[in-house]
C-alpha cells in the first residue's frame, strides 16, 4: 500500500508538532523549575531580613 502525498505531508505535519510541543513542555518545566528557586531565593531574603530586624542581637543604632 502506497502513501498518497497528503497523507505524507499530514504525517510530517503532525510529526513536527509533536516535536514542538514535547520542546514547549520541556521549556515549561524548566521555567516553572527556576520560577521555585527564584520564591526560594526571595523567600530565604524575607526571612533573614525578618530574623535581622526582629531578632534578640539586633545591634542599636
Amino acid at each position: 500500500m502506497r502513501l498518497s502525498v497528503l497523507q505524507l505531508i499530514a504525517a510530517v505535519f503532525a510529526a513536527v508538532c509533536l516535536v514542538i510541543a514535547f520542546v514547549a513542555a520541556g521549556t515549561a518545566v524548566v521555567s516553572g523549575v527556576f520560577m521555585l528557586l527564584a520564591l526560594a531565593a526571595l523567600g530565604f531574603i524575607a526571612w533573614s531580613a525578618l530574623k535581622r530586624a526582629f531578632g534578640r542581637n539586633r545591634p542599636d543604632r
